[in-house]
Formats: structure tokens, sequence, C-alpha cells
């Protein structure tokens, strides 16, 4: 069992004291995941590692497969995704190459597909607090331990894009009092809380978004130059990370769908039901 995933680059394994395993192709009721799973051994713990976008970076965030994803992560074992994405920074005080672990979030995605629910099934589950409370604290002291400059929270809006913001947007995000903002918290933590999968984001800050006058707008070549030196932290970090997460206690995160199905198990379609039995089938065979 793999209890563990990281969702990232497709770089962030490649560092010493690593031993990968395996990679496996896991087919799924909603297609294939961006890519072959990676699982690794760090400090004799399995870990892992998908890439979001795939090898090459071949999907935008609107096309990310993410239902794929986080069922084929389930379909593991998984319990906790860690998440690392890049952001850009709303706020002076959230400077590039500082990490953030995010604890609200407003979703401004249109075209994504961002749950496991409807074809005859009708749920609901709870989303006041997106990332995991007990994930975060851990995480937080590895990154207090390292001295890495972070903040222990953050607001994230996550945008459709492609397209980075326009001024305009800038300025609202801004006036919400908004801390980041980023391409692809969402869904994945909609679609996590949904299979009962603590999820907690660590985002790097790689700009200022295109906000502050004084700066040059964000580029691609901006964030990819940022970016690396901000994977570079994490992957030093990463076993530390790796090791607070190791044997967490139970969580409500992944009790989240105990009383979220609203559709009586009799009239779910059989269809429907074999998709979603790999997260509900335990709470079906009780009703």
């Amino acid at each position: 069992m793999t209890r563990l995933a990281v969702i990232g680059g497709s770089g962030l394994y490649a560092m010493e004291g690593i031993r990968v395993l395996e990679e496996r192709d896991i087919p799924t009721p909603w297609g294939m995941p961006s890519d072959p799973v990676t699982v690794a051994e760090i400090d004799g713990e399995q870990v892992a590692f998908l890439p979001r976008h795939g090898r090459g970076h071949r999907y935008l965030p609107s096309d990310v497969p993410s239902r794929a994803n986080i069922w084929a992560l389930k379909s593991l074992g998984v319990e906790q995704i860690l998440s690392v994405s890049a952001v850009g920074s709303l706020s002076e005080g959230y400077a590039p190459g500082e990490f953030v672990l995010c604890d609200a979030l407003i979703d401004k995605t249109v075209k994504r597909p961002s749950t496991y629910f409807g074809d005859g099934i009708v749920g609901h589950v709870g989303f006041a607090e997106p990332f995991c409370g007990g994930m975060r604290e851990a995480l937080g002291r590895v990154l207090v331990s390292q001295g890495h400059p972070h903040h222990q929270t953050g607001t994230y809006v996550c945008m459709e894009g492609p397209a980075f913001s326009t001024r305009a947007e800038s300025d609202l995000h801004r006036s919400w009092r908004a801390a980041l903002i980023g391409m692809t918290a969402c869904p994945e933590a909609k679609l996590a809380r949904e299979a009962e999968i603590c999820y907690a984001m660590v985002a790097m800050v790689t700009d200022y978004d295109c906000w502050k006058p004084s700066e040059e707008s964000v580029s691609v070549d901006i964030v990819m130059a940022t970016m690396t030196a901000n994977t570079a932290a994490l992957r030093r970090m990463l076993p530390g990370m790796v090791d607070a997460l190791k044997g967490r206690a139970d969580c409500p995160c992944r009790h989240a769908a105990a009383h979220a199905v609203m559709t009586a198990p009799a009239f779910i379609p059989c269809e429907t039901r074999r998709r979603l039995a790999l997260f509900y089938d335990k709470y079906w065979d009780k009703g």
C-alpha cells in the first residue's frame, strides 16, 4: 500500500537517496491519468509520484485528467496527497521563492469536471476547509526546521487559464484579500475530498502576477527560472516531509463522504455504482 502521493512536476523524484520501485499505468473509469504513476521508496516509505501535466508538460491546466488522477491514486491505497504547484503572488508579503501552505480556496474555474457525482448519483461533501489541517501542521514543522521562508496560511484563487491574469483581474483578486493566484488547485482539492483523501498544497511563489507596477509582468521565462530554484529547495525538504506525514492518525478528510450520498443505493445505476465502488462501497454495503 502506498499511503502518500505527490502531485507536481515530473522531476520531483530526481533526488539522492530515492529508489524507484516501479512505474504503473493505471486505467480508470475516467480514462488514463496524466502519466504513469512512479512508485519510489524514500527512507523506507513508499511514495507515489504523478506529474500533473504529464512528462514534457503536455496538458493545459483545464485539460488535466484530474478525475482519473485521483481515482488512480486511491486505487493504490493513497490516503494523503501532497500537491506542489507554482503560483503568483497577490500580496507584497508573499515574495517569489517563498512557500505557502494554503488554507483557503476560491474556485473561478468554469470548464473542468469537478465532481465524481452525477450520472444517477447525488452527493455533497463538506468543503469549508479545502486543505487538510493535519497535513498543513506537519508540513509547517518541516519548513520551520529547514528555515525556508514560508507562510502557514494563504488564500489561493484558482483561475481557468491558460492566459495569465489581466491587470484588472489581478486588482480584483487583491481586493478579495487573496494571497495567491494559480491554475491547478481545482478540481484536485474537491475530488480528493470526495475520494476521502487528505489533501494539502505547498504553493511555490514564482512572481507577482501583474498587479505590481514596479515589477516586470509575469511571463513563462520568469515563472520557469524561479520554479527551478523552488523545485531544488523542495527536493531537499521532501524526505523530511515524507517522514513528518508518515503514520499520521485518522482524519475527518478520510470520512468526508460518510453522509454525503443522497441517492438510495437501490436507485444508483449499476455502471455508476461500479465506477464509484472504490470510494463508497464501504457505505453502501452497510445500507
